[in-house]
């Protein structure tokens, strides 16, 4: 027999299955991956599963819906970012903490990950969409980030004190929508923001009151429901055509009550009845329940449970999840790549 070297260019990812899973990442910085078969869907209100074993010290605080055959860009604190493939994270079971995230992202001492941007392929239609604590938006080309360095790349520059709260793949005339901690939000047409280079720091989109800070990025897609949720487990689905859209830079109008029994706006995301909406709170439970089951509510109101919580436990993040995914792994490679959910960082 004659053995000849192959022709054929044989990508890594040509022999790992696209597969749908749930990416964490603890506050200390341990990072896994699971499948989403892992998570039964619950009643609204349930307590929920371990979604991960902790130190006393440590908690869940990031979770992202991706695939096997994305790219995570990983935007830190800094204002850096890094390119993580999915593939590459521990196939962990509930009760395993995973690996350190600085097994694959050289992060400087004081350094996080702030906001996280599933990507399969960089073109120049699509822009990164990304939005800061203190109210500031920006959008760069996609095409930007398809060059990668092992060290990492400037993505935005933050002004002392801010921090990068989210990113989302934009086509140029989306709505966008930031939310606040004191339960406002504002809706702008993403053409009031021009497009910048990586190392630009942005613009005005949100005027906040003295202390709160911007939670949550949304760049609409379609119609549906508004999901917001509180650090004391209770929310709402409330209608898109309630937002009103205004200009970039204002104050916006009240999402949710942040009243004494709801506390603040934790997370914000956009969803349909088709959707199931995965909850997780800072002492590592994570609860997975219909959105049909959430009440659809005005916007000045305060909301149903949507998980219980302990005395000492808050809500820390909501994704939402596709419930068609229920499925098992052939299921899931037979849907079209178009039509899954996919992330757009910390909610």
């Amino acid at each position: 027999s004659e053995i000849r070297a192959s022709e054929e260019d044989l990508d890594i990812l040509d022999l790992i299955a696209p597969e749908d899973v749930v990416v964490t990442l603890s506050h200390l910085g341990y990072a896994k991956r699971q499948p989403v078969s892992t998570y039964r869907a619950q009643r609204r209100g349930g307590k929920g599963r371990n979604a991960a074993a902790t130190k006393d010290e440590d908690f869940i605080d990031q979770l992202w819906l991706v695939n096997t055959h994305d790219t995570l860009l990983t935007f830190t604190s800094s204002g850096r970012v890094f390119w993580l493939p999915v593939h590459q994270l521990p196939d962990a079971g509930p009760n395993a903490r995973g690996r350190p995230i600085i097994n694959w992202i050289p992060l400087v001492e004081g350094e996080k990950v702030q906001a996280v941007l599933p990507v399969r392929e960089y073109d120049d239609a699509h822009y990164v969409f990304f939005a800061t604590r203190n109210g500031t938006v920006k959008k760069t080309p996609l095409s930007e980030f398809a060059f990668r360095l092992a060290r990492g790349k400037i993505a935005i520059n933050l002004d002392d004190g801010d921090a990068l709260i989210g990113a989302a793949l934009t086509g140029g005339d989306a709505d966008i929508m930031l939310f606040a901690s004191n339960g406002k939000a504002v809706r702008f047409d993403e053409g009031a923001v021009r497009s910048m280079g990586r190392t630009a720091t942005g613009v005005r989109g949100m005027r906040l009151a003295t202390g709160e800070a911007v939670v949550s990025l949304i760049a609409l897609d379609g119609d549906g429901d508004i999901l917001t949720a509180s650090a004391r487990g209770y929310g709402k689905r409330t209608p898109v055509a309630d937002y009103p859209k205004k200009g970039r830079g204002t104050q916006g109008v009240l999402a949710i009550k942040t009243s004494d029994r709801n506390g603040q706006l934790v997370g914000a995301i956009q969803l349909s009845e088709q959707h199931d909406v995965l909850l997780i709170s800072d002492g590592g439970t994570l609860v997975r329940t219909p959105a049909a089951q959430i009440a659809q509510v005005g916007r000045n109101t305060q909301g149903v449970t949507l998980m219980r919580l302990a005395a000492d436990e808050t809500l820390q993040a909501i994704e939402r999840l596709d419930a068609s995914l229920e499925g098992d792994a052939e299921a899931v490679a037979a849907i079209p790549a178009t039509e899954l959910p996919r992330a757009t960082g910390p909610a």
